[in-house]
C-alpha cells in the first residue's frame, strides 16, 4: 500500500510483539487513522499481545512466550470481536464493550500488564538515544561494548568476520510460517553471545524502572571488504542474573540501504557508511537492575535470507565470499 493511499476499511487488529509482521503493521494501523475516508480513520482498534504469530487466543494465567514468562496475559478477544460484528455486520451499537474500548490496548512485557492509549505510540513516549562505544573489542559478551548516554570518546572500531558459510543462526525471534527452522519468541541469548561474529553493547544496570514502547530506529556506521553485506540489530532485556531475552530484530542489505524503490548502491573497501536500519518496536519495562543490549551482526539465518557477499542474486549463487565488517563509533 502506498502512504498516500486511502483506505475505507473497518479495523479490528489483533496484533503480537512475536509476530514477524508487526514493524509494518503499526505504522499502517497510524496509516489508516490518519488517512482512512468515510469515518473508517475512527473505526480502527488494536490489540497487541506478547505472543507469537496468531497465538495471542493461545495465552494463559502464566503465558511463557519461548522461554520468557510473560504472566497471565489472556484477554476478552471473544467479547470484543462480538460486540465489532454486532455493530457493523448486525446493525446493532447496544453492546457497550467497543464505545469502552481504547484505540490501542498494548501488554507491557517486563512489567507483565496490559496498558490502554488512544494512540500509538503512546503520548508522552520521549525519545533517548543510546550511543555504541567500545575500546575495539565489542565481540561477545564478555567483550567491552558498552551502551552509553554520550558519544563514544574514543574511534576505535569494532570489526568480525562474517562466513556465509557459517552464519548466525536464528535464535527465537517474530516469525511466522517458517515451519521447524526456527523456534520462535523470546530465549536467553547468551548460548549466541559466545560468538566472536557477534557485537554485544549492554547498558549500565539501570536505578531505576523504565518502559520502552515506542519505535527504536538503530542508525549504524559501518564498513566492510566487500560490495555488499548484511548488518542486524536486535533488541535484548538483560535480566540482574544475566538472562538476554530478545525484544526485536532487524536487518539491512547495504545494497538496499537508500531505498528499496532506488538504484542499487555498493560498498567501497576503506569507506564508512550510515545505515539507518528499519525501526524496531516493542513495549517493554525494564525493572531497577535490568540493563539494555543491542546486537550487531551480519547474519540472523534462516529467519532472514543470508548475503553470499557477492553482489550477486543470492538465490542462483552457491560460493560466498568471506566478509570483513566493522561498526564504528566516534565523536564524529
Amino acid at each position: 500500500w502506498p502512504y498516500d493511499m486511502n483506505l475505507d476499511v473497518l479495523g479490528l487488529w489483533f496484533l503480537s510483539w512475536y509476530d514477524v509482521s508487526i514493524g509494518p503493521n503499526l505504522p499502517m494501523f497510524n496509516h489508516v487513522r490518519k488517512q482512512g475516508t468515510g469515518g473508517m480513520a475512527e473505526q480502527q482498534w488494536a490489540v497487541i499481545a506478547p505472543t507469537l504469530h496468531c497465538a495471542y487466543t493461545r495465552s494463559a494465567e502464566d503465558t511463557v512466550v519461548g522461554e520468557r514468562s510473560m504472566g497471565d496475559a489472556r484477554y476478552a478477544y471473544a467479547e470484543l470481536v462480538d460486540a465489532f460484528f454486532d455493530r457493523f455486520v448486525r446493525g446493532d451499537a447496544t453492546n457497550p464493550k467497543l464505545d469502552a474500548q481504547a484505540k490501542v490496548t498494548y501488554f507491557t512485557m517486563g512489567s507483565n500488564k496490559w496498558q490502554t492509549s488512544d494512540t500509538w505510540p503512546p503520548r508522552g513516549a520521549q525519545p533517548l538515544t543510546f550511543y555504541l562505544s567500545s575500546a575495539g573489542r565489542a565481540n561477545t559478551m564478555s567483550g567491552d561494548g558498552v551502551l552509553q548516554s554520550t558519544p563514544s570518546a574514543t574511534d576505535s572500531p569494532d570489526k568480525f568476520t562474517y562466513d556465509p558459510m557459517n552464519p548466525v543462526t536464528s535464535y527465537g525471534g517474530n516469525v511466522c510460517c517458517t515451519g521447524t527452522a526456527v523456534t520462535g519468541g523470546s530465549v536467553d541469548q547468551r548460548k549466541m553471545e559466545t560468538r566472536d561474529d557477534i557485537l554485544v553493547y549492554t547498558t549500565q544496570p539501570f536505578t531505576e524502572g523504565m518502559e520502552i514502547s515506542r519505535p527504536i530506529t538503530p542508525t549504524l556506521y559501518v564498513s566492510s571488504d566487500v560490495k555488499d553485506t548484511d548488518f542486524t540489530v536486535k533488541l535484548i532485556d538483560v535480566y540482574p542474573d544475566g538472562r538476554a531475552f530478545n525484544l526485536d530484530e532487524s536487518i539491512q542489505r547495504m545494497r538496499y540501504r537508500d531505498g528499496y524503490d532506488k538504484p542499487l548502491v555498493w560498498m567501497e573497501t576503506g569507506r564508512i557508511y550510515k545505515v539507518t536500519l528499519q525501526p524496531l518496536t516493542t513495549s517493554n519495562y525494564f525493572a531497577p537492575g535490568h540493563r539494555l543490549r543491542i546486537e550487531v551482526s551480519s547474519s540472523n539465518f534462516p529467519r532472514f535470507d543470508r548475503n553470499l557477499n557477492t553482489g550477486g542474486n543470492n538465490y542462483d549463487e552457491v560460493k560466498g565470499v568471506v566478509a570483513h565488517n566493522a561498526v564504528h563509533h566516534s565523536r564524529q
